[in-house]
């Protein structure tokens, strides 16, 4: 017999699905007191697993980034037990400070979160994504392990 854990599992498909049907990931970075420091941010998911987003530069999570380069990130879904899902990824992050580059993630943001009917972001988006730029980092978050768990699987016995 499976065990319980083989049972919620995600396949790589629904993972896949799971994460491109969702828009807040919740980041856990290690503040300077050793403590982790969580946050919601916005993401992209990006071909080959790794998710993208950006964050002021002057943010907290920038700043214990700058400390250690490694988070843990949780993207959730349900209420009660049954319907519970999600995963855990942990992640090696790479800090991307060029600010056409820090753009480039800020367009790919914008895209998702924003779209318009023609495909193309309204000259007004890309004029404030340019001058927000400056001021961010991008984040590309490398996932190394991760768990998932989807409840629903078990059919409401548990």
């Amino acid at each position: 017999m499976p065990s319980r854990r083989d049972q919620i599992r995600m396949s790589d498909d629904e993972l896949r699905e799971f994460v491109a049907e969702h828009k807040v990931m919740t980041v856990a970075t290690v503040g300077a007191n050793g403590r982790p420091h969580l946050m919601p941010l916005w993401y992209v998911p990006q071909p080959g697993g790794d998710l993208i987003g950006w964050t002021f530069a002057k943010s907290q999570k920038a700043k214990n980034l700058e400390r250690d380069s490694h988070a843990t990130i949780q993207i959730e879904d349900g209420v009660e037990y049954q319907e519970l899902r999600g995963v855990m990824f942990e992640c090696d992050v790479e800090v991307e400070r060029d600010e056409n580059k820090v753009a480039d993630f800020g367009m790919a943001i914008f895209e998702r979160y924003a779209p318009s009917d023609s495909g193309e972001l309204p000259p007004e988006v890309r004029e404030m994504v340019q001058k927000q730029a400056p001021k961010r980092i991008g984040m590309r978050f490398h996932p190394t392990r991760y768990v998932t768990w989807d409840h629903r699987k078990l059919g409401g016995v548990y």
